[in-house]
């Protein structure tokens, strides 16, 4: 049946996806500063001065996307891509919005592997990575302050802080966990587990909010017409399940399973099915997985990593491109009797991890977005995801201190301690081998950015200044 969708004398001549595009290149080129800041953009561009999608859709539209895994900045553009334009418009609208991003990842991890111990270079590095430590503590306090609203989700970010840092439980089990008691809590103590409240009020003709298109709204009619069903949606999945699946396995066969290329592509599909809270919940599981399991790049160089990705534009996960370019280069640079050369080789890697990394994006916004009302309408599924978010919250914490100790210090011991038959262990730093300098620029960033109230650009900035200069006269002490 078809759904009620009246036709209005006050709808403005469609737009093509053709004249849309230059819009979506335009918000591309705009998408720094992280999700909040990119969701500002669009919101700006898309809602106050194009006027395509109005207030009330764009929010139900952005809590879905805060629903699912995945960076939901650029799920955002690719669902409304997809309502107005099907699935061209998706991905047209989902992929410009990480290009520049990988091109200049790309870019910038081959300057990385060809000059980096060019002094000047290397000086750039040593401020930039004790700088975005400031960062990752804001990131700590802004997410604490919007979610820990009660004493009971201060208590499941403790726990998750506690699982991580000194239990080393696995990060997916973390989440899980944290579900199972936004579950189980919502249930027992509703009040210590609220609900997310869905945003935007239903249409004043009553009718249901997917299914009205205000006035001036660049929505399909003909796409919100289709009615979701069960074998729609299975269909739809088998087939973007297929695209993700097909290069990975394709390369994994021509290199072998034991690759780098394959290894790469199963971990970082793994990674995209758990990467709920954005970039900095699943950045320690990824970050101590590539850097102890795998040994695809140094803690010092994730950080560098991560400096690259907030000063570049597109989703922060796109920190990853830059571990599976090194992995591969230097699984290359390692094996003379490697079929490609390391450069090769890091292109590759970089091309196999975005891949796996945004391949299901597109899966959970083709298969979910029909379903967007009914998913808002589960309170269960709502009750999870803020215990899920709280845990991202000591999740985040333990990142933040991990980056620390690897950023501020020379050399790290390991730890452990009992306690009640719980065996904790950990990392420390050697004290006496502190870096003063990354000090000091650290220092430099978080006043920057909680005294003076800055933007992020402007402290790493001021860090690579003081790093240059610090390392330029006194090196890394």
């Amino acid at each position: 049946m078809m759904s009620e969708t009246p036709a209005s004398t006050d709808q403005p001549p469609r737009i093509t996806l053709g004249q849309a595009l230059p819009t979506w290149c335009r918000i591309a080129a705009l998408s720094f500063g992280g999700p909040t800041a990119q969701i500002a953009v669009m919101h700006r561009i898309l809602v106050d001065e194009k006027k395509w999608v109005g207030e009330t859709r764009f929010l139900h539209a952005l809590n879905f996307c805060m629903l699912i895994p995945g960076p939901e900045a650029q799920q955002l553009a690719t669902y409304i891509g997809w309502l107005m334009h099907g699935v061209r418009g998706a991905l047209v609208a989902g992929l410009l919005f990480i290009l520049p991003g990988f091109v200049s990842i790309l870019a910038l991890s081959m300057i990385y592997v060809t000059w980096h111990e060019v002094p000047a270079v290397e000086a750039v590095f040593f401020g930039l990575k004790a700088a975005i430590l400031a960062v990752v503590l804001q990131a700590v306090i802004r997410i604490g302050s919007r979610v820990l609203k009660t004493r009971a989700l201060l208590g499941v970010a403790a726990a998750a802080f506690v699982a991580i840092f000194f239990l080393h439980l696995p990060f997916p089990l973390v989440i899980l966990g944290a579900a199972v008691i936004g579950l189980v809590g919502n249930r027992i103590w509703p009040a210590s587990f609220p609900v997310l409240q869905a945003h935007g009020k239903q249409a004043a003709n009553g009718k249901d909010i997917e299914h009205h298109i205000e006035p001036g709204e660049q929505v399909s009619p003909e796409i919100l017409a289709v009615k979701p069903t069960v074998m729609r949606t299975l269909a739809i999945a088998a087939l973007w399940l297929l695209i993700w699946w097909l290069p990975i396995i394709a390369v994994a066969l021509f290199f072998g399973l034991q690759s780098v290329y394959a290894t790469e592509g199963f971990f970082f599909s793994k990674a995209a099915l758990v990467t709920f809270g954005g970039a900095y919940a699943v950045l320690p599981y990824i970050g101590q997985q590539a850097v102890e399991r795998y040994h695809w790049l140094s803690a010092p160089q994730m950080l560098d990593g991560l400096g690259l990705a907030e000063t570049t534009p597109g989703p922060l996960i796109m920190v990853v491109q830059f571990v599976g370019f090194l992995g591969a280069y230097h699984a290359a640079e390692l094996d003379q009797s490697h079929p490609l050369p390391p450069l090769a080789a890091g292109i590759l890697g970089s091309v196999i991890t975005v891949w796996a990394t945004f391949a299901p994006c597109f899966l959970y916004i083709m298969t979910g977005a029909r379903w967007v009302e009914r998913l808002r309408r589960n309170r269960a599924l709502t009750a999870a995801l803020s215990a899920v978010t709280a845990a991202v919250v000591g999740v985040v914490l333990n990142l933040a201190i991990w980056f620390a100790i690897k950023a501020l210090f020379h050399e790290v011991q390991s730890s452990s301690l009992t306690i009640g038959g719980w065996a904790l262990r950990f990392e420390w730093p050697v004290w006496s081998t502190i870096s003063w300098g990354s000090v000091l620029c650290l220092t430099v960033a978080a006043v920057i950015i909680f005294g003076l109230k800055r933007n992020i650009f402007i402290a790493l900035g001021a860090g690579i200044v003081v790093g240059v200069v610090w390392f330029s006269l006194l090196g890394t002490r």
